[in-house]
């Protein structure tokens, strides 16, 4: 099946889309990929839907900024999705389904609450493709922590390559998380959220330069690591608990380097990244043979070369190991699209705490009417 993904990360840079082809297990090919740019306003608009979103109860809630956000945001989207289709001569009558991860606004899975915002039903009208969307609110529904969503790719990835196992993912978005692939079926895979990724280094770069991140690390490279304040952040409980776990956008904040420079600010948070993934490290159950850094910290020399440090030499790019760091959650939730599809699970108990095996994601499709906005409540 031919499969399309799209995915906006907690980082709100932009959409990345992807096109891949997949049976839901194995990966048969990759197509083009592309970044969509989110424009200031526009960027501006999520920032305040994440405020909004804090004093959500329930996952279906909208109103004001958050449904001015969701508009916007499958608008997009579906703009994101025609201009790929007719910059690479796609048809989207060839295309079997679309994963639409949407923007997360709020997750609390101790409180079974995660808010992703995207109208499925709306995009796959607008598109006249089948739409997979809500991919985490099953999870959460069986007692799982919602996220990570990408481990079962990820060991997909693996098998394809040949890497050696075990091997381990390293994730940075605005998030951070990590997946542990072993020997043996996706049952085995464990997985969780380390930390930070880039979230609080972005926002910090904006504040003190205007600039959305740091980029080319330049901020960083600039200053020196504050013990004390690095001390702080990583004696944060998070750090301790046994996996499976993961975190909100908001649950660090700059509280503790506002008194910093922003050369020795962005030098600290960098540096709390690094530690945060070095402490998933050591929750692992064996080393893993190879490490593969994914994501936007790729692009952050500083970033990385502190990762190879406390890693190891057999730590490298995506990019060097034969995938795509920049497309890597784009190309995952196209595949766990096309897993929706074949009612094959997405998520498990070593990679979000789930009871079970959980098929993940809502079908919005349009032609066929295969399930209804009414499904979507059921699980509110």
């Amino acid at each position: 099946m031919k499969a399309i993904g799209l995915m906006s990360g907690t980082s709100m840079d932009g959409i990345d889309a992807a096109l891949i082809e997949t049976d839901g297990e194995a990966i048969h090919s990759f197509g083009p990929a592309c970044t969509y740019p989110y424009s200031a306003a526009e960027r501006h608009l999520l920032r305040e839907a994440m405020i909004a979103a804090h004093g959500l109860t329930a996952r279906d809630t909208r109103g004001g900024v958050l449904t001015l956000a969701e508009s916007m945001i499958t608008s997009k989207h579906a703009d994101c999705v025609t201009a790929f289709a007719e910059a690479n001569g796609i048809k989207l009558s060839s295309i079997d389904a679309i994963g639409f991860h949407g923007q997360t606004v709020l997750h609390r899975p101790e409180q079974q609450l995660t808010v992703q915002l995207g109208d499925g039903w709306s995009l796959s009208a607008e598109l006249g493709v089948p739409v997979v969307y809500d991919f985490r609110a099953a999870d959460v529904e069986n007692g799982g922590q919602g996220a990570p969503l990408v481990p079962v790719y990820h060991r997909a990835l693996a098998l394809r390559a040949g890497l050696p196992l075990p091997a381990a993912f390293v994730n940075i978005g605005g998030i951070s998380n990590v997946t542990f692939v072993p020997e043996g079926p996706a049952e085995g895979l464990i997985a969780f959220d380390s930390g930070p990724g880039n979230s609080l280094l972005d926002d910090w770069a904006l504040m003190h330069t205007g600039e959305p991140m740091d980029r080319d690390a330049k901020l960083a490279m600039a200053g020196s690591v504050n013990r004390e304040a690095l001390a702080g952040l990583i004696s944060h409980p998070y750090f301790k608990e046994r996996p499976p776990k993961s975190l909100d956008r908001g649950a660090f904040t700059l509280d503790m380097i506002a008194h910093l420079s922003p050369e020795d600010g962005a030098a600290t948070l960098t540096a709390f990244t690094v530690a945060g993934i070095a402490a998933a490290a050591r929750l692992l159950p064996a080393l893993p043979r190879i490490w593969i850094i994914t994501g936007g910290g790729t692009r952050n020399p500083h970033m990385f070369e502190g990762l190879r440090r406390v890693l190891g030499v057999n730590t490298v790019t995506a990019d060097e190991a034969g995938f795509s760091a920049d497309f890597m959650e784009a190309q995952a939730f196209a595949y766990l699209a096309v897993r929706r599809m074949k009612e094959l699970p997405s998520t498990f108990a070593g990679t979000t705490g789930v009871s079970q095996p959980v098929i993940g994601g809502l079908l919005a499709d349009t032609s066929s009417r295969q399930s209804t906005p009414e499904d979507a409540a059921a699980l509110a």
